[in-house]
């Protein structure tokens, strides 16, 4: 059995919530007209999200380049809302959450992020986030994406814990390879009843 971690760190997308990006196109489309395949195209031709992501580009530039290219009047904030409102909620999570909370382990979040989806999830019914967490770090406020290293050792600083006495869950392997990397403890997310035997393979006992 391994030590239990100081610090806890999740990701968010796929974790704490599902996500649909073409949920997001369509209601662009609705927005403003444009055909489905011409807002995906668009988005996907420009290659936004990493560059959204990684702090690269901002959301502002974003809107205003869509409105140029299509010659669209759509506001910030129908755009912002048509393309940030694609989660849903993994509901087997809040008890998880909940119990670490419970037992007062530090906690944080680790998250590839962009403007209006971080928006909707903190101004909508998601009232886990942010605040079932000490410490939020998203990748395009510190202008870093994982798997970058640099990311991590923010993330490390930020906590000043040691790097084996970090855990980590995110759903990507290549996130998890990076962090492992460094030195982080770090698992692959599935369900939410296999991080409870990861978090229990650890000593850290949630009672359920």
């Amino acid at each position: 059995m391994k030590r239990p971690p100081q610090f806890i760190f999740l990701d968010a997308g796929n974790v704490l919530v599902s996500f649909d990006y073409a949920k997001g196109f369509r209601q662009i489309a609705e927005e403003t007209g444009i055909s489905f395949s011409q807002v995906e195209g668009f988005y996907t031709k420009e290659n936004l999200q990493p560059q959204l992501e990684s702090g690269h580009l901002s959301w502002h530039e974003v809107h205003s380049a869509f409105c140029n290219h299509f010659s669209s009047e759509i506001t910030l904030k129908r755009f912002s809302t048509a393309a940030g409102n694609i989660f849903t909620l993994k509901a087997e999570m809040i008890p998880v959450l909940a119990a670490l909370q419970r037992n007062c382990f530090r906690l944080g979040l680790l998250s590839n992020s962009c403007q209006p989806h971080w928006d909707y999830l903190c101004n909508s019914r998601y009232s886990l986030l942010p605040h079932a967490f000490t410490t939020i770090v998203l990748s395009h406020e510190v202008s870093v994406a994982k798997p970058a290293r640099e990311i991590y050792h923010y993330a490390q600083k930020i906590v000043q814990v040691s790097a084996d006495q970090i855990f980590f869950c995110d759903d990507l392997t290549a996130n998890v390879d990076a962090a492992r990397a460094i030195g982080w403890d770090a698992e692959i997310f599935t369900t939410a009843r296999q991080l409870i035997r990861d978090l229990n393979d650890r000593g850290i006992r949630l009672g359920m």
